[in-house]
């Protein structure tokens, strides 16, 4: 080899100031001398050196970023919120996948009842997916990254909230888009959402106390109970209690109470689940 790297290049190069089209020549030249490479680490500073290497391994061993995580760092989403909300188990395709085919399925049987009709068996089930969704999405036995972020210096709330927001606004968008497709039936079709509002809030509430799989669990047993009862009271074709105007207003009440509750027992998602009351 008859060329080599001078020493005023080296020395540029270990400060991370050569520039190109010299910085590409040096680089080529530098995989394949081990002369030079003695040279490079004899004029380099060995502080710089190591800071260097530091940052080299660091950009090697960061997880690379995802379509959504980094569709979100565009909109202004900070990286670390980022993070944490395509960790989120639920937020995959096959989820999101199943959540579509039951909605079709759903809206596809509503279409068939008869005309005047009411969309009960919808308005039954709208509810229970984001309830689903936020059941999945916090705890130790459904979360992969639970123990992370329960030791990491986010507050357990805030995790829990971040989550929320997210998968909500993804499962609420989901149903509104099947409430768009039942048009037929009017208002009554966006019947579902104050007691979908209200199942997910209250759960959150319980699984404070009950844990992230107990809490869903009683909660929507709670509500297809609620529903068996009404259904039994209704007559031929009318609106089930909770989807009336009174029924609404009960859900709002039950949903703004759970909320509250939800904000007091706040400091108890900072522990694992399960290991201290």
């Amino acid at each position: 080899m008859t060329w080599h790297v001078d020493d005023e290049d080296l020395r540029a190069y270990g400060r991370g100031a050569l520039a190109s089209p010299a910085l590409w020549s040096a680089d080529t030249h530098l995989t394949a001398c081990a002369p030079c490479r003695e040279r490079l680490a004899a004029l380099t500073d060995p502080a710089a050196l190591d800071t260097g290497w530091a940052r080299l391994d660091a950009e090697l061993d960061a997880p690379g970023r995802g379509l959504f995580e980094s569709l979100l760092v565009r909109l202004g989403v900070a990286d670390h919120i980022a993070r944490l909300l395509t960790a989120t188990p639920v937020l995959r395709l096959s989820w999101l996948g199943a959540v579509v085919g039951v909605l079709l399925t759903t809206v596809l049987a509503s279409h068939t009842v008869r005309t005047g009709a009411q969309p009960t068996f919808f308005l039954a089930l709208a509810p229970l997916l984001p309830l689903a969704g936020v059941a999945l999405s916090y705890g130790p036995a459904l979360d992969p990254t639970y123990e992370m972020a329960v030791v990491s210096p986010t507050h357990g709330f805030r995790l829990l909230m971040i989550r929320t927001v997210a998968v909500l606004t993804t499962a609420l968008g989901l149903d509104l888009l099947a409430t768009l497709a039942l048009p037929e039936f009017g208002l009554v079709a966006l019947a579902w959402l104050l007691p979908a509002l209200a199942l997910t809030a209250t759960t959150l509430a319980l699984s404070s106390r009950l844990g992230p799989l107990l809490a869903p669990a009683v909660t929507g047993g709670g509500w297809l109970a609620v529903l068996a009862v009404a259904q039994g009271q209704a007559g031929q074709g009318a609106v089930l209690a909770p989807f009336s105007a009174a029924g609404q207003g009960v859900a709002a009440a039950v949903a703004a109470l759970a909320c509250g509750l939800l904000y007091l027992a706040r400091d108890r998602f900072d522990r694992l689940q399960g290991t201290s009351a």
